[in-house]
């Protein structure tokens, strides 16, 4: 396993910020020790956990930004729904994402073809009109999404080894 560290006066200074900030400190860390490239070869150097730490990033930055669809269609659908994410995410006790995850997963078998097509932007933008069906995913991964955060943020105070060694 590779050893990714954390500065403890940045750690300190994140976790004054709030808990957005507490596991970017984390996700940064993680990110930097692969040279940013996620990959088979730089998952493998990684623990499962760290692994979750990134899918978690991506899930959130992706869905707060364009919702399930922009996330399946920016081709992370293979690594959040055929991974197990959702499983790990009930394990580390964050209530309710798993479930949702279990939805979208249903969706993304359904529609993976469609939705990750190349396409032009108009194309793209006509993607949330065609699959209505993800809209009450997408708000409720928005209206849970401090609570999530907060309790990953927990999960990785819990667990700080699991994550980085404080230097």
């Amino acid at each position: 396993m590779k050893e990714i560290f954390v500065k403890d006066g940045a750690l300190r200074q994140a976790a004054s910020e709030g808990m957005d900030a507490f596991v970017g400190v984390f996700v940064k860390a993680i990110d930097d020790a692969i040279g940013g490239e996620l990959t088979a070869e730089t998952m493998s150097e990684l623990s499962t956990d760290q692994v979750a730490l990134l899918a978690w990033n991506i899930l959130h930055e992706e869905v707060m930004d364009g919702g399930f669809i922009q996330l399946i269609h920016n081709g992370y659908g293979g690594f959040i729904f055929r991974n197990p994410f959702a499983k790990i995410m009930n394990l580390w006790g964050i209530e309710g994402l798993g479930p949702l995850i279990n939805k979208a997963r249903k969706l993304y078998f359904l529609y993976e073809d469609e939705l990750t097509e190349d396409c032009t932007d108009e194309e793209f933008m006509s993607l949330f009109e065609r699959y209505p069906q993800f809209d009450d995913l997408d708000d409720s991964f928005v209206e849970h999404e401090e609570d999530w955060m907060e309790q990953v943020a927990q999960y990785i105070d819990d667990h700080i080894e699991s994550f980085a060694k404080i230097a």
